[in-house]
């Protein structure tokens, strides 16, 4: 018998959920070992070149990180059950407008969802963690694992904007995209029709991990938006429910669902003052450092993932967030797939995204690539090479 897919990561993992739904929905068999395993630490993070997760190894022992990167793994080498991405150039570069926003758009109220609400979270959150990072240790070493690991993503949600003064916006900010979600799904299973494509492993990813999971989230989501919760607990599961699977229709790109532009116009909204405020950081940023070498972050810890941080307008307020150049990897792959379109796709693209506000993300961009070689994110060739 062949050796399974292992997928390195926890149950509480914002990025390990998009890779498990991925791989139950089409059926993929795999064994889930958790990150805080003696063997993942001395065998498998010195390989990936820092402690982080998913990792997916492959029965040939080739080790895949990042969830971006393990699902094209699949898709360019594997006949899938349900298509990743749709046929249609104009749903197919959607797909990563929410690819982009779901990994990276929703980190602020996934974050805060679960570090601001001790009361109904606190001792889920420490079990939770404890039994992925820490199995086996004494109850000593499960709290002071748990508080080493805990202030450590206290510090990250701080990093992401989330504080006092923002709480209060995060929450309606949120509230706003369950509406949204839940109106959509009353008439869609998925996001872009009858079955799950890139978009949908994307946001799972938060809504899953934390927002349906942990107490003070998951119950906001039963009672505001219960159609967005059954379809966080069908991402998860590997059937097909009634009207949905394969050979079922996406929506048509010559008519989209009025409420999926209301989606487009909500990151238009929310998340395009940050990525455009990265964007402009990050120039100035390599602009600043024109000898940072090709294939190398510019860091002096290469594993480091952000490269400082950048204040702009969100909802009225002045806030900081961390500039991350992964951030720009995903924009890189709408871009991409924007560009390779055929001319007429193309003026469809940008007709729908200049309709919803969400145009800027087909040209705005870093001046040098941003590349993934050896697990970790790099600086491509300087313009001028």
């Amino acid at each position: 018998m062949s050796k399974p897919f292992i997928l390195y990561g926890t149950p509480g993992s914002l990025y390990t959920a998009k890779v498990r739904s991925f791989l139950r929905k089409q059926r993929i068999v795999f064994e889930e070992h958790p990150s805080g395993s003696a063997h993942f630490r001395e065998n498998i993070a010195p390989l990936v070149g820092r402690w982080i997760m998913p990792v997916l190894e492959t029965p040939t022992g080739t080790l895949i990180q990042d969830g971006a990167d393990i699902l094209d793994y699949f898709d360019q080498s594997l006949g899938l059950r349900l298509p990743l991405m749709p046929e249609s150039p104009s749903l197919s570069v959607i797909s990563h407008l929410f690819e982009l926003f779901g990994g990276e758009g929703l980190l602020r109220p996934a974050m805060h969802y679960r570090w601001n609400f001790d009361a109904q979270n606190l001792d889920f959150v420490f079990r939770d963690f404890v039994d992925s990072l820490a199995p086996g240790a004494s109850d000593a070493d499960q709290q002071a694992i748990f508080a080493f690991a805990s202030q450590r993503m206290r510090m990250a949600a701080a990093a992401f904007g989330v504080n006092p003064s923002t709480a209060p916006l995060i929450e309606h900010s949120y509230e706003q995209f369950l509406d949204l979600f839940e109106a959509h799904l009353k008439n869609h299973p998925y996001l872009l029709g009858a079955r799950p494509t890139l978009g949908d492993y994307a946001l799972i990813a938060p809504l899953f991990a934390h927002l349906s999971r942990d107490p003070a989230p998951s119950l906001l989501m039963k009672q505001r938006a219960p159609r967005v919760w059954r379809w966080s607990e069908r991402m998860l599961a590997p059937e097909d429910f009634p009207g949905e699977g394969p050979g079922h229709p996406l929506v048509s790109d010559h008519d989209l669902p009025d409420t999926l532009l209301a989606l487009m116009t909500y990151i238009a909204q929310d998340y395009l003052p940050e990525i455009l405020a990265h964007i402009a950081y990050a120039n100035d940023w390599l602009a600043a450092r024109p000898d940072i070498a090709e294939g190398t972050s510019g860091l002096k810890r290469p594993g480091d993932r952000t490269i400082g941080q950048a204040d702009f307008i969100w909802r009225g307020v002045n806030i900081q967030t961390a500039v991350m150049p992964y951030r720009f990897y995903l924009l890189q792959r709408l871009q991409d797939c924007f560009h390779r379109s055929a001319a007429s796709d193309q003026q469809l693209i940008r007709k729908l995204f200049e309709q919803t506000g969400i145009d800027p993300l087909l040209d705005q961009t870093t001046v040098r690539r941003v590349l993934r070689q050896n697990h970790l994110e790099v600086w491509g060739p300087h313009p001028a090479s």
